[in-house]
């Protein structure tokens, strides 16, 4: 088997093993960070199997992959309003959404979507090695180092356009910063690079936070109370968020 398919499955090994932690984790709702670092280990699997796209057995790792994290995001969504709520002096209707997540970490643990993801990632390693000695999977080195190449210019082309896209560019930066992470061995960022990605990943993720919020306030009109600040935080997280994106571009450049 060649090299590089050893280092993915070991890669996805430990991947398997911190997605088993976490679904302990919830079952017994130890620690409140394990829905979020559920979240973490998901996406970093849908990063490093990305590249892999067109392989045997990768689309439907990738189809568990997004049904986890679609079926996880309300619940982080509120998790994350529940304790800026609090630490923003509402406890009341911190408590309110605290209350809404009873019972969702068990469930969580106990989902469909998850036991499936877990039930195609322990099976695809074997499926993997019968695909190598059947030479369906070609030179893996060259195909990921040409996804990474091309997630990197699709991230500067977005970049570039006039009146970008918060939204998609947020995605693109996590995908590219994750992506990177993965395959740190093929992957051409530098150090300073990455803390440009991981700077406009958080501005943005401040502001579309406050843009998310906003949305909830026709929905859930007790946070009311809320709403002028959460204006606010969405012009300053545009002005933040405008900058940082504005390094990140001028470190691609160079």
């Amino acid at each position: 088997m060649s090299k590089m398919l050893d280092e993915v499955i070991a890669h996805l090994l430990g991947i398997e093993v911190r997605l088993m932690a976490c679904q302990a984790r919830l079952q017994a709702h130890t620690d409140p960070e394990a829905l979020h670092d559920l979240r973490t280990t998901v996406r970093r699997l849908r990063s490093l199997i990305r590249p892999l796209r067109g392989l045997p057995g990768v689309d439907q790792l990738e189809d568990a992959a997004r049904d986890v994290g679609q079926m996880t995001t309300p619940y982080r969504d509120r998790e994350v309003l529940a304790a800026h709520l609090l630490k923003r002096g509402h406890p009341a209707l911190a408590a309110h959404r605290e209350a809404q997540m009873q019972g969702v970490y068990p469930r969580v643990a106990a989902s469909v979507e998850l036991q499936r993801l877990l039930r195609i990632l322990d099976g695809f390693p074997r499926f993997a090695r019968a695909a190598h000695r059947q030479k369906v999977i070609g030179n893996l080195r060259v195909r990921i180092e040409k996804r990474l190449a091309k997630q990197w210019r699709q991230l500067e082309h977005a970049l570039r356009e006039p009146g970008h896209d918060r939204h998609r560019l947020r995605l693109l930066i996590k995908r590219t910063r994750y992506g990177a992470e993965a395959y740190p061995a093929l992957d051409k960022a530098d150090t300073a690079l990455v803390k440009q990605l991981k700077q406009a990943q958080g501005t943005l993720g401040d502001w579309h936070d406050n843009w998310q919020w906003l949305l909830q306030v026709e929905k859930e009109p007790d946070l009311l109370p809320c709403l002028h600040e959460w204006q606010a935080g969405l012009v300053k997280g545009e002005q933040r968020s405008d900058r940082a994106l504005d390094k990140l571009l001028d470190a691609l450049k160079h």
